[in-house]
């Protein structure tokens, strides 16, 4: 009797015919056998999305239905920072395992080669596995697949590098060549309208088809290492009509505003000049940036729900670890600026969900973790839970052991706008060179970084463990802020605002290609 439904299941795994179905042990059997490969991982990278803006996490306004019940069948870390909140070092840690004292970038080098080392995917396909990505790597030359087997690219349009990205060719086969600018809103800005063309069109509907062609057409003998990264909700604020229709009666949250960033006179020069990145926008400006900004990602929650449908339609889905994070987030209104580079809790605190992953006590269903870490403990916590050995250049500590740090080191910039992080139990010391400032937020009491404890003498000796552990991680440039083993920065630096007439490096006419870059 057992060798009929051996024979059965063998019919079924070479696509003979689901007869399996019809004899219950015998798709048993071949539930174990799908359960004895190697397991496939899919890593899924938004842009800009801080770890609150998840209705799980406790958001009163966004809505992700989809993320929420990820992260109810996985766990979801609250403590995971981006070491260097901004795109291209942020993805240099996630690609490498390694923070950016060892990938070299803290600056945004958008002409930077990556290390030569083994890389996230490069690790993967040694060990066996296919590689393929879609979507926003950002990497220099932007054609650079860095380990993967194939990329399908959506750079932005960023033609600058001489690259014609394959979204771009994408509109151009539609008959929409170089037109998707033509919405006028700029990608680094906070003003918004619907999109412009077809949803179809739309580049987060195009990301979603890519990974999931790709899923449709692997390797079956091969298990697989998929990476999709979505563009949004980084601007253009450029929602479909029918996303922003979802928030039009809901009650958007006011940003918080702090007491310590009223008074230009008391706040450090680069918050100075980040603040001034919403002088011309209005409060009811910010709250409709925000309807945009959600109205992403419930776009990006929805078609993540149909790249997950496509894993299950191909019986994959059970054997498949799914990860969602952003390589960074977006301040988006609160203390008065925007966008990111500095290490507050909306800026640098990114969403990390892990689901998947069968009989590991440390990923239990439902769970939520406090476990601190960053970018760079994604390469080897992937590598270690499909049995890969972890390259030796790999710095990060993998979430699947019990190896936990004692602090997280954060750095962005080397010159006038440059901040440092130092995340410590509750504790975050964040500290600004240029007139040697810092502060100091318990973030167990103070969730939103509303009350600055530095000046408070209750506080000297949790300062004074935090600024040995920032002077302990400081090198090359930085250590000129440091005199006689104690850290004085830089003189401090008048700030004068002025307009930016690129409009935050706005694009325009996309048809023909600009030949001079």
């Amino acid at each position: 009797t057992f060798s009929v439904y051996f024979n059965l299941c063998l019919a079924y795994r070479y696509n003979l015919g689901g007869l399996c179905s019809l004899y219950p042990r015998a798709s048993w059997v071949h539930r174990m056998t799908e359960k004895t490969k190697k397991r496939n991982v899919l890593l899924i990278c938004a842009d800009h999305w801080p770890a609150s803006f998840l209705g799980v996490a406790g958001h009163p306004a966004i809505k992700t239905p989809g993320l929420d019940e990820l992260a109810l069948s996985g766990t979801r870390f609250t403590n995971c920072y981006s070491e260097c909140p901004v795109c291209i070092p942020a993805r240099r840690s996630l690609m490498t395992g390694t923070p950016p004292k060892s990938h070299g970038d803290r600056t945004f080098n958008e002409q930077m080669k990556m290390p030569s080392i083994t890389s996230l995917p490069q690790a993967f396909r040694n060990a066996g596995y296919q590689a393929d990505a879609v979507g926003k790597l950002h990497v220099f030359p932007q054609r650079d697949r860095i380990g993967f087997d194939s990329v399908v690219l959506d750079e932005e349009g960023r033609q600058q590098f001489g690259v014609m990205d394959d979204y771009d060719i994408f509109l151009g086969d539609q008959g929409y060549a170089g037109r998707q600018f033509d919405h006028g809103m700029s990608t680094n800005q906070y003003s918004f309208r619907a999109w412009h063309l077809d949803e179809y069109l739309h580049p987060t509907n195009w990301a979603a088809r890519n990974m999931s062609r790709q899923i449709k057409r692997r390797d079956p003998t091969k298990p697989a290492f998929w990476y999709l990264g979505f563009r949004h909700p980084h601007p253009p604020l450029v929602p479909l009509q029918n996303y922003l229709d979802q928030y039009k009666d809901v009650k958007i949250d006011e940003p918080i505003i702090a007491d310590w960033i009223i008074n230009d006179e008391n706040i450090p020069f680069p918050l100075k000049e980040l603040k001034g990145r919403t002088r011309l926008l209005s409060n009811e400006d910010i709250i409709d940036a925000k309807k945009a900004f959600f109205a992403l990602c419930t776009h990006i929650d929805h078609q993540i729900r149909w790249v997950i449908g496509t894993l299950r339609d191909e019986n994959i889905l059970d054997n498949t670890i799914i990860v969602f994070m952003s390589d960074h987030g977006d301040m988006l209104g609160t203390h008065k600026t925007v966008a990111k580079r500095v290490f507050y809790e909306n800026s640098s605190n990114i969403p990390m969900i892990i689901s998947g992953v069968d009989n590991n006590e440390l990923f239990p269903e439902g769970s939520v973790s406090n476990r601190l870490m960053g970018l760079q403990d994604v390469m080897p916590t992937l590598l270690e839970l499909c049995g890969i050995e972890i390259p030796t250049t790999v710095d990060g500590l993998s979430m699947a052991s019990e190896a936990n740090r004692e602090y997280l080191y954060g750095e962005y910039g080397e010159g006038d706008t440059a901040t440092r992080m130092i995340r410590k139990g509750n504790f975050k010391l964040i500290y600004y060179p240029v007139g040697n400032h810092m502060q100091l937020f318990n973030l167990k009491d103070d969730p939103y970084e509303a009350r600055d404890l530095a000046r408070e003498q209750s506080n000297s000796d949790t300062i004074s463990e935090m600024v040995s552990h920032l002077r302990s991680e400081l090198y090359g440039s930085d250590l000129k802020w440091i005199k006689n083993n104690e850290l004085v920065g830089i003189p401090d630096k008048e700030y004068l605002w002025k307009a930016q007439r690129n409009l935050h490096f706005q694009r325009g006419e996309g048809w023909p290609p600009n030949m001079n870059s």
